[in-house]
């Protein structure tokens, strides 16, 4: 390799790893270890981390690789499947040109059709790139009274509407997993979206300790809108969120967001990641008026000689037929056979 680096299959404790993920400014909370054995133990695919290090054997990139594979969707392998991010973390062009070549070979020896890198905000020159997709980003306010301001009049008004409604909210762990779970399930089915299996939530809250959690607001002891709750740096993101459409005219959507904004603020964060979305779709405008700003995704390929790029998303025609099947499917029957499909659906 170039300047002396060098790219290794890593199989260590994730100690060197995390240090020099800590250490990155673009680091994103999914290029940590720990999301390997969430991975790996909650839906079976292996994983495949490389780490390149310099002449003296320091860290100088990381490059984080689940390798999927299944007769439905395909071969193929992701930086990060199931997550908004991942991709080529390194301290130079010479680090990243490195892990490429390295994952380039992984890709022939696993016969996949293409690698799949999740940038944010940059990617990487000379790729094949979709730039479908942004997250949306709050810059949070110093204090909660300065964020409730900011706000519209419309806003502040559907959140005082939940309050008068007699809605409670809770913050928690495990313990409020089974609310959450009923309430995500639902939505994903009306989505016509398979659900995850309820254990790859209780994998995320035992790895991620104490930064992670579950918001939950209910109606009469019934929680009606949930969301898990995480936290990397200065930056808290709600990357599952969801609200039961019965209790639409009560807004608990909004008292679930409202709720951990003033979360994050209260504990020093400076920004609120909403997640991703497409550019003037409901969800996008929904972040879009708590002051969320659209930061661009860069989906970046490594293809098969001949292939092209991938089109595993709901817009797809092929799938539009199975999202309104999905649909009208009982719930039950999604919790039961959703996570045998979902798992493999980066």
């Amino acid at each position: 390799m170039s300047r002396g680096i060098s790219v290794e299959h890593y199989q260590g404790d994730g100690s060197d790893w995390d240090a020099f993920v800590a250490c990155h400014p673009a680091a994103s909370s999914y290029h940590q270890f720990f999301w390997r054995g969430v991975v790996e133990k909650s839906f079976g695919h292996k994983g495949c981390y490389l780490l390149a290090r310099d002449g003296g054997g320091e860290p100088v990139g990381v490059l984080p690789l689940i390798h999927m594979k299944s007769r439905l969707f395909g071969n193929f392998l992701v930086s990060l499947p199931f997550f908004n991010y991942g991709g080529v973390l390194s301290h130079d062009p010479a680090a990243a040109e490195a892990l490429l070549a390295e994952a380039g070979r992984v890709l022939k020896s696993c016969g996949a059709s293409h690698v799949e890198l999740r940038h944010l905000g940059k990617g990487l020159d000379g790729l094949p790139t979709k730039g479908h997709k942004v997250t949306m980003i709050l810059d949070l306010a110093p204090d909660t009274e300065t964020q409730w301001k900011a706000f519209n009049a419309k806003l502040r008004n559907q959140v005082r509407k939940a309050e008068k409604s007699g809605l409670e909210v809770v913050t928690g762990g495990k313990e409020l997993l089974d609310g959450f779970y009923t309430v995500f399930c639902r939505n994903m089915r009306d989505l016509g979206t398979p659900v995850y299996g309820i254990n790859f939530f209780a994998n995320v809250l035992d790895a991620s300790c104490e930064n992670a959690r579950i918001i939950s607001v209910r109606h009469e002891g019934r929680t009606i809108a949930s969301a898990v709750y995480t936290r990397f740096r200065d930056s808290v993101e709600v990357p599952w969120a969801s609200s039961n459409r019965d209790y639409r005219d009560f807004c608990p959507n909004n008292m679930l967001y409202w709720e951990a904004i003033s979360l994050a603020i209260r504990e020093g964060a400076r920004q609120f990641d909403f997640g991703r979305s497409t550019k003037d779709e409901g969800t996008y405008n929904f972040k879009k008026q708590w002051g969320a700003q659209p930061v661009q995704l860069h989906w970046q390929y490594l293809l098969k000689d001949g292939e092209a790029l991938p089109e595993l998303n709901p817009s797809n025609p092929k799938f539009r037929l199975a999202v309104k099947g999905w649909q009208m499917l009982p719930v039950p029957l999604t919790r039961l056979l959703g996570p045998k499909i979902v798992k493999n659906i980066p």
